[in-house]
């Protein structure tokens, strides 16, 4: 198959002015609500209303596994991704504990685990493969299944859109996929690979110095990469790729894209290289533990909302930072205008 990307409409900046008046006649001075302001004026312009609002908000975990994993890029063995799937089944998660707080369901999607799942009402299965190749001895995906993931990644937010889903908090599980996040990082942003190599999953500086070995390996087999699709193909992952086609989606459906950290950033960059619209549709959540992300973010133009020092993933910073979204959208419809409540305009306030 070949998958074609999404028409991505632009922000209604028509708009421009209605909202920004609307903001500014609440009860309270000019710009008092810092980000929130921002914030609020951002999301009136992707859904192109002066009255945004949030509609079913899900948080979506893409699974998948990583060929390399056997070479010990991470200190989890790769048998973990689908154990880790079983606990978010079971609802026993970082992320199922922050999205449970911020009043969000989650749906975990089989992009590309290597072992079987089992039937849950919770589980998505668009498994493209049953892991990715081994991309130390050659490529991880190939350029069909490239496609078929951002295709069904693209599909699934579709399908959610049907049901009025308008933002999403996308995050991911899958052992190694750090290091497929590093080398798409060094790919796509021009970067020199030992700057983009994090701890991951929580390396001694042995291990860290092991993975960052095992990856300029990786990377010299692949040479000349300088298409996102040429770069997931080389390095994968399913659900990297699965999770950059939805993100496409859903700006090309006009949904809230919240990013998560190091490895939904990764995501974010392919898809911002296939098209630069996306990132009109998404807001930053919070500035990753892991080093490296601050690169991307800044290379991206991104303002994350949270600094925590979080790094764990599976969208727990998106989670984190959904209050922040949410009340932005509140003040905006159920905050009193000067109007409304009485009150004396500044500059109507006598001396």
């Amino acid at each position: 198959m070949s998958w074609t990307c999404p028409e991505i409409p632009p922000l209604a900046k028509e708009l421009e002015p209605q909202l920004r008046a609307r903001i500014d006649h609440k009860t309270k001075p000019p710009g008092s609500l810092g980000r929130l302001e921002e914030l609020a004026l951002q999301i009136g312009l992707m859904q192109a209303t002066t009255t945004p609002v949030l509609r079913s908000p899900i948080v979506l975990v893409y699974a998948g596994d990583h060929g390399f994993a056997i070479e010990g890029v991470s200190p989890f063995p790769p048998e973990v991704t689908p154990q880790m799937v079983q606990n978010f089944l079971a609802g026993g998660a970082g992320i199922n504990v922050l999205a449970r707080q911020a009043g969000l369901p989650i749906k975990v999607i089989d992009a590309g685990v290597a072992n079987p799942l089992p039937v849950h009402r919770d589980l998505i299965d668009l498994k493209v493969r049953t892991g990715t190749r081994n991309a130390l001895h050659e490529p991880a995906l190939t350029p069909i299944e490239v496609d078929l993931c951002l295709e069904r990644g693209s599909q699934l937010i579709r399908e959610l859109a049907q049901h009025g889903t308008n933002a999403i908090l996308p995050g991911e599980m899958g052992i190694g996929n750090s290091s497929a996040a590093a080398l798409l990082y060094s790919a796509l942003l021009g970067l020199p690979l030992d700057e983009c190599v994090g701890v991951g999953a929580g390396h001694d500086s042995a291990g860290h110095a092991r993975k960052k070995a095992i990856l300029a390996r990786v990377q010299a087999r692949h040479p000349g990469i300088t298409t996102p699709r040429e770069a997931l193909a080389a390095f994968g992952g399913c659900e990297i790729a699965m999770m950059a086609g939805s993100m496409l989606e859903a700006a090309a459906q006009r949904m809230l894209i919240m990013v998560d950290g190091f490895i939904a950033t990764s995501a974010l960059i392919v898809a911002w290289k296939i098209n630069p619209a996306v990132l009109d549709y998404c807001v930053f959540a919070h500035a990753s533990g892991d080093g490296p992300h601050r690169l991307a973010v800044n290379a991206l133009g991104g303002k994350p909302l949270l600094d925590l020092g979080m790094r764990l993933g599976e969208a727990t910073g998106a989670a984190m930072a959904w209050p922040i979204v949410r009340a932005s959208v509140a003040f905006l419809n159920e905050m009193a205008t000067f109007d409304s409540a009485g009150v004396s305009k500044q500059s109507e306030a006598k001396v």
